[in-house]
């Protein structure tokens, strides 16, 4: 069975496109944790293993809650923003 060309054509845009989407959602992700880490160093000085081990988490709060803790970052305490995610 032979595949047409315009089948071909495609699922190679379709893959391409799909590549692009890929690229697009881990530039923005990167983009996000190097905000988070930047008002972390703002905040609390230089990046300490406590603080870098609570990005990730940080960056899978559902959007309303990571846009609250962003806001509420200037005033909370290093212990008490760890406390949230441990």
């Amino acid at each position: 069975m032979t595949l047409s060309k315009a089948y071909l054509e495609w699922k190679e845009e379709k893959i391409y496109r799909h590549g692009v989407e890929l690229g697009l959602q881990q530039v923005m992700q990167q983009g996000q944790r190097q905000v988070v880490e930047n008002l972390l160093k703002a905040r609390f000085g230089e990046l300490d293993e406590d603080l870098a081990a609570i990005i990730e988490p940080m960056l899978q709060l559902p959007p309303q809650d990571y846009a609250a803790l962003l806001l509420q970052l200037p005033n909370l305490e290093r212990e008490e923003l760890l406390r949230r995610f441990s």
